[in-house]
């Protein structure tokens, strides 16, 4: 059975962000992938949330260094963690 992986907030923020980040350059995945030194099935992986792929701060730094921003820019502003009571939440959900 298919279904999402868990990833940690900070994991999507940034997954989220370079496919923002694609979308608004007008790029492929096999563009994004080509920047990185990637196979372009490697970011289809990563933009799957069935999948457990994910960029790395190398990815980061690169990607960086070729959009001109710095890789704080990936981040978010402030820490993001989910709460023990929400994770314990969905873990309950899964069970159902």
């Amino acid at each position: 059975m298919e279904g999402k992986v868990k990833l940690d907030l900070i994991e999507q923020h940034v997954i989220d962000f370079v496919r923002k980040l694609r979308a608004d350059k007008k790029l492929r995945q096999e563009d994004i992938a080509y920047i990185i030194g990637v196979k372009a099935s490697f970011i289809g992986n990563v933009e799957n949330s069935g999948n457990p792929a994910k960029y790395n701060l190398k990815h980061i730094n690169v990607f960086a260094d070729h959009f001109g921003l710095s890789p704080k820019d990936f981040l978010p502003g402030s820490a993001l963690i989910l709460k023990k009571e929400q994770e314990n939440e969905d873990e309950d959900d899964k069970e159902i």
